[in-house]
């Protein structure tokens, strides 16, 4: 694994530009980018549609995650340490302690 990156896919750019209802806008006609192991760190994106997007070894340090549905979202090997992450569903193969870890500790989360 890397460090998080920044890329220049059109995609990414208007998450880093916490533009998450033109992400969504773009995402619901189609258009697909690559987030995985993108940094997230310290973005409000909050009403993010995650439904099936690859998230996995992102870095979202201090992001506003509130309210997101990651449940088919893959999120192996993110890290969400200090996120607030109330009202946010999980995948079921995530435990509730590698959540925990993630968040005190920063450790990239696992599946089971």
């Amino acid at each position: 694994m890397s460090a998080p990156q920044i890329t220049q896919d059109p995609l990414y750019q208007l998450l880093r530009d916490e533009k998450v209802n033109e992400f969504n806008e773009q995402k619901k006609a189609g258009t697909t980018g690559e987030l995985s192991g993108c940094d997230f760190r310290g973005l409000d994106l909050r009403q993010l549609d995650a439904a099936g997007l690859d998230l996995s070894n992102s870095y979202f340090r201090s992001a506003d995650l509130r309210g997101i549905d990651f449940r088919t979202t893959k999120i192996e090997g993110i890290s969400i340490s200090n996120c607030k992450i109330s009202g946010c569903y999980f995948p079921k193969e995530v435990s509730a302690e590698e959540l925990r870890m993630s968040m005190e500790h920063g450790t990239r989360i696992r599946y089971r």
